[in-house]
């Protein structure tokens, strides 16, 4: 008879499922502490994400006395649908790498490789999302830019009761690395990207290099939303069965298969990072004003 309590194959293959949420888990309650996520939606069957604009003006107030007021007329139109995706991926541990390098490296420190790439994923996927943004604005230099970024957000949420710290600005390392050099800031890392609260006394900022150099995005954090599937909602849980956290982001299954002698690792995703509001979110050029000007010259 075995002994009780042995650690068997299974319970690593748990093990290994937990520690791969967890981090994962970690790793994207810094970024929605960072990007101030308040609105997560969980995807239902048959749903779709709509992206919107909001069109229409205020008539004019000035009414005569016993005149019937004008309607001030306004509607939302949408500007965009699009399905979310549910990403799959499956990687393989031969029993000889195992007994060859030992189960973690070989197991947990490619999962942990694997589960950087996905985060990637979502990375890109946003900012990819982000130059989709149709508000403008721009300067001569880094600094002058976001100030009129500034300015449009204060006229694009000026209904919105939103302050200046619940705008986020978005740029390149490159364009910021100068400035960084001169001040006495702290930053933070947050699923692969570098924060900086309150640069210049007044913006809080995400660096990343999916922004093109040149560029920045800006718009409200209220204007972002989490979408996501949650890998182990009851239709898929009658015939998966995923490790996932309370954030239900990702879900992760080992298995071993002894006709081969590997072990498999299959994780499934599926999030999404989008701004509601399309024409609420700027995409701006830095250097734009004095190329404009040089133009004209």
């Amino acid at each position: 008879m075995a002994e009780t309590n042995i650690q068997k194959a299974a319970d690593f293959a748990r093990t290994s499922e937990i520690y791969f949420v967890e981090h994962f888990q970690k790793d994207i309650h810094v970024l929605m502490e960072v990007l101030g996520l308040t609105r997560k939606i969980e995807k239902q069957p048959g749903q779709t994400v709509k992206t919107y604009k909001v069109t229409g003006e205020l008539a004019d107030g000035a009414v005569g006395e016993g005149e019937d007021i004008p309607l001030s007329k306004y509607k939302t139109e949408v500007a965009d649908i699009f399905e979310l995706t549910v990403k799959k991926w499956r990687k393989q541990t031969t029993l000889e790498a195992i007994n060859d390098k030992g189960y973690e490296q070989a197991v947990t420190d490619t999962d942990d490789a694997m589960r950087r790439d996905i985060q990637s994923g979502i990375r890109k996927d946003f900012f990819d999302f982000l130059g989709t943004g149709t508000a403008t604005a721009t300067g001569k230099d880094l600094q002058a830019t976001l100030a009129d970024c500034w300015g449009e957000l204060q006229v694009l949420f000026e209904d919105y009761s939103v302050a200046d710290s619940d705008f986020l600005y978005m740029v390149n390392p490159k364009d910021i690395s100068g400035y960084l050099g001169e001040k006495d800031i702290t930053v933070q890392t947050a699923f692969g990207m570098t924060y900086v609260k309150g640069f210049l006394g007044l913006y809080d900022v995400l660096v990343y290099s999916g922004v093109p150099k040149g560029t920045v995005y800006a718009t409200a954090k209220q204007n972002i939303i989490l979408y996501y599937t949650n890998p182990t909602n009851a239709d898929i849980a009658k015939a998966f069965d995923f490790t996932t956290d309370e954030t239900g982001l990702v879900g992760v299954h080992h298995d071993s298969t002894y006709r081969n002698l590997t072990t498999e690792t299959v994780a499934i995703c599926g999030c999404a990072l989008f701004a509601e509001l399309i024409d609420h979110l700027i995409v701006a050029t830095i250097g734009g004003a004095q190329a404009a000007k040089a133009a004209k010259a």
